[in-house]
């Protein structure tokens, strides 16, 4: 399967969820490869930090996203492609060929305002992979009040060509710290069990289709 975190807005949280996703999948003993197709290169700092390899972390842009995959794609279990907030060259080329968009949204107006262009590059790139399969979530969503449900009922209402995650992953420091650190929320010393069960709720959600019983 071929995954593609990725959007037109930056500062969502992509990348984030990408490496955690990767984690949970070598976790759940799958043959997985990490895809940076973001020009800030993000997850490939993340690999660097890390400093071992659990799994491999590949940057790739342009047309390559597409011929590169096709060429390695039999060799893993799960692709997962960051793909950065832009619409990108790279973006594309990765969408015409994945089985998975995962798009991610902060819970804010400004967020919420680029669906329209979300659901342009959609039915675009629908035309050449038309089984691709669209989902948003709630990326650093709010511990309270309703800006978290708002967001997901306006998505969900006007553009059902993203079908919703129903996982929400909070604003929390477990995050940043991990990423520093080059790990999953998972891996660090005293796990922050929340943001674990987060992260556990949406690879569930991506890797089976809904959430199951964490394992680990």
């Amino acid at each position: 399967m071929k995954i593609v975190i990725g959007g037109i807005k930056g500062g969502t949280g992509k990348t984030t969820l990408a490496v955690n996703l990767a984690v949970v999948g070598h976790k759940l003993k799958k043959k997985i490869l990490l895809v940076d197709a973001d020009e800030q290169r993000s997850a490939s700092d993340w690999a660097e930090q890390r400093g071992f390899a659990d799994f491999p972390t590949i940057a790739l842009a342009g047309n390559n996203v597409f011929s590169q995959i096709r060429n390695l794609e039999e060799n893993y279990d799960d692709i997962i492609i960051d793909a950065g907030g832009r619409d990108t060259q790279s973006l594309r080329s990765a969408l015409t060929i994945a089985n998975k968009f995962i798009v991610p949204f902060q819970p804010r107006s400004f967020d919420v305002w680029t669906l329209d262009r979300v659901k342009k590059l959609i039915e675009e790139i629908k035309t050449v992979n038309p089984d691709l399969e669209c989902y948003h979530i709630i990326n650093r969503g709010d511990s309270r009040g309703q800006d978290n449900i708002d967001a997901g009922e306006i998505i969900l209402s006007k553009y059902p060509i993203l079908k919703p995650l129903k996982t929400v992953i909070g604003n929390r420091k477990a995050f940043a710290n991990a990423a520093s650190d080059g790990k999953s929320v998972f891996e660090m010393p005293e796990p922050d069990d929340k943001a674990c069960n987060e992260v556990w709720e949406f690879a569930s959600l991506i890797y089976h289709g809904d959430i199951l019983k964490r394992s680990f």
